[in-house]
């Protein structure tokens, strides 16, 4: 059974230590939305996930893998402290939006990275979505509707450094539906009752979008085991031209990477087909295509996550994907 709040005022109750860290709780991925009242919506941030810890004398962002990353998250670190509490733990989600307000991993790779880029580390945003301790309680025990009640004042309307993410009351199967058209990772469901638990768990679910489509083979990277294939080389087409879209190293059996290999060795490229500078390159004729499933496109126009689905010759009713029609 849930508990229920302490009151301030009661002379008998001890504050309970803040937790130094807390292990996050790890949404379990499944295929569609659950279904029933229980359950509640919000979008899949995509970013790096960060407990900031608000004490008095110090405030903390910690990585999920539990590493301090204080110092290049400068600016949720000083709204965090006007918040108006001494003490509290807040769950939620690092991001770097894009031009559609969609967060974009790479774009956050590029803003917290050492190397020059056109954003930098005041556009990062973190989307809070729990909150673990307050004020000296800790508050993972009590049911998610209630955290987030506590939650919602402090952090709803905040349009700066640190934001609210918020709830989509909408059905499951609507909203993923949704959330797929405009572009983003997916969605997350959570049990509404549940308390705040540790680890990978079926309270809370995830639900990714993904993405399907068709693409030229130009070579591979060899395997370490002998007569395999490591990844496949891809490419778009773009005009007349094919362009390299990156590799793919998952999703065919060993026999499957045998006999690609062997496929593609009685096809070997008299130059290469793209611009792609890398050792150990062996290069093919683009006359063979993959069925790709894939997440995301990069800001560099790469594939995020791909896996191989299956390979065909190419042939003029081939629709091999155009690079420069896929959304941004």
């Amino acid at each position: 059974m849930a508990k229920t709040l302490r009151q301030k005022t009661d002379p008998a109750t001890l504050p309970e230590p803040m937790p130094r860290r807390i292990d996050p709780c790890v949404a379990t991925l499944v295929d569609k939305p659950p279904t029933g009242p229980e359950w509640a919506f919000e979008v899949k941030w995509d970013g790096y996930r960060l407990a900031v810890h608000i004490e008095p004398a110090e405030v903390r962002a910690i990585t999920r893998g539990g590493y301090d990353w204080t110092k290049k998250f400068g600016a949720i670190v000083a709204e965090a402290r006007e918040l108006g509490h001494a003490s509290m733990i807040l769950d939620g989600e690092a991001v770097v939006l894009d031009d559609q307000g969609r967060s974009d991993f790479g774009l956050l790779q590029r803003a917290v990275g050492k190397k020059p880029s056109l954003h930098d580390a005041g556009e990062i945003v973190f989307y809070a979505f729990d909150l673990l301790y307050l004020d000296g309680q800790d508050l993972r025990m009590h049911p998610l509707s209630e955290r987030r009640r506590l939650l919602e004042p402090m952090v709803f309307g905040r349009t700066s450094a640190i934001r609210f993410s918020e709830e989509v009351h909408a059905d499951g199967d609507s909203f993923f539906k949704v959330a797929c058209e405009h572009g983003l990772e997916g969605i997350i469901a959570k049990r509404r009752d549940a308390p705040y638990r540790s680890g990978r768990r079926p309270e809370w679910l995830k639900i990714k979008c993904t993405r399907r489509d068709t693409f030229v083979i130009v070579g591979y990277e060899p395997s370490t085991m002998p007569g395999a294939i490591g990844r496949l080389l891809l490419a778009a087409r773009k005009g007349d031209d094919l362009v390299y879209v990156g590799g793919c190293g998952t999703g065919w059996s060993n026999k499957e990477s045998s006999h690609l290999r062997e496929l593609l060795d009685a096809i070997p490229a008299k130059r290469p087909p793209v611009a792609l500078k890398r050792k150990g390159v062996v290069f093919s004729e683009p006359l063979l295509v993959a069925e790709v499933e894939y997440r995301a496109w990069t800001q560099d126009d790469k594939l995020r996550h791909p896996a191989f689905k299956g390979a065909r010759a190419l042939d003029e009713e081939t629709k091999v994907y155009e690079i420069n029609t896929h959304p941004m």
